[in-house]
């Protein structure tokens, strides 16, 4: 089953298809490893893959 609904503009991600995720989990960690972040910037999608 597809993850529904999950923006994604990074068009060179084996998941991604007209600006959606089709990936079938996706994991998204707070960069530095810890478990807090500020902004969305501080958060890396652990589920990219490059095509």
């Amino acid at each position: 089953m597809t993850v529904q609904n999950v923006k994604c503009t990074v068009s060179n991600c084996a998941y991604w298809h007209n600006d959606v995720c089709r990936a079938d989990a996706i994991e998204v960690n707070v960069e530095n490893g810890g478990r807090l972040g500020q902004t969305s910037k501080d958060t890396i999608c652990e589920t990219f893959k490059p095509r």
